[in-house]
């Protein structure tokens, strides 16, 4: 596979290919934020059936522990492979009074991290086609995609200036930093899902958060 890399603003940039070839070339970073495949051959259900999707392989959280800190979603399958640790993300996707009549997915995720502090508890509805908060999040652009929410309170909980999701698939976590004026650094390994994330996050750096300073556009290159 031949790698393509994008530089869509000063200190935002992502790599298309895979992320254990690329990420020995990587420079510091701060936080490693991702959602990577659990291991436990998921099939995706209907808005996702065409799409490439291989979660076959257990997960090895190893190559992945190379920054001050770090969050993995799902690490609740892998959990014996990381350190303890008292300061697990719960994203609570059905709370108690919701439509007891939908139960699509599990009422919860987890996930692991080393961020000081205890464990954290957010509620996002996310159930199906049932799917609160940004209009982004109804658009189905990846079978595992997370709510935009939901990673920016998790990047938000830690002082951390460049972040890395190593598991990219459709930007949401790009979304998140770029949103919160933090530096990023995405790997994606599917041409499919990478072109979407470009095109996500190019979006979000155009509409930063209020009193947030946006990324500086990418420097031109003056060509010789």
């Amino acid at each position: 596979m031949s790698n393509r890399i994008e530089t869509l603003a000063e200190g935002v940039t992502l790599h298309l290919g895979d992320c254990r070839e690329i990420l020995p070339s990587l420079g510091k970073v701060d936080a490693v934020v991702t959602d990577p495949p659990y291991g436990i051959d998921w099939i995706p259900r209907v808005n996702h059936q065409e799409q490439i999707w291989v979660d076959d392989k257990q997960f090895d959280p190893a190559p992945f522990l190379v920054a001050r800190y770090h969050l993995f979603f799902g690490a609740n399958y892998f959990a014996h492979k990381l350190p303890p640790s008292e300061a697990w993300f719960i994203w609570l996707k059905r709370p108690a009074g919701f439509d007891d009549c939908v139960k699509t997915f599990a009422p919860c995720e987890m996930a692991w991290s080393d961020f000081p502090g205890k464990q954290r508890i957010k509620t996002q509805v996310w159930d199906g086609g049932k799917r609160a908060g940004d209009a982004d999040n109804r658009s189905f652009c990846h079978p595992a995609q997370k709510p935009v929410e939901i990673m920016r309170w998790c990047i938000r909980e830690i002082d951390a200036r460049t972040i890395l999701d190593p598991f990219m698939g459709s930007g949401t976590t790009g979304v998140a930093a770029v949103k919160l004026g933090r530096r990023f650094i995405g790997i994606e390994i599917e041409g499919k899902y990478f072109d979407i994330a470009c095109r996500r996050i190019s979006e979000a750096l155009k509409q930063p958060d209020l009193f947030i300073e946006r990324p500086k556009p990418a420097k031109q290159e003056a060509f010789l």
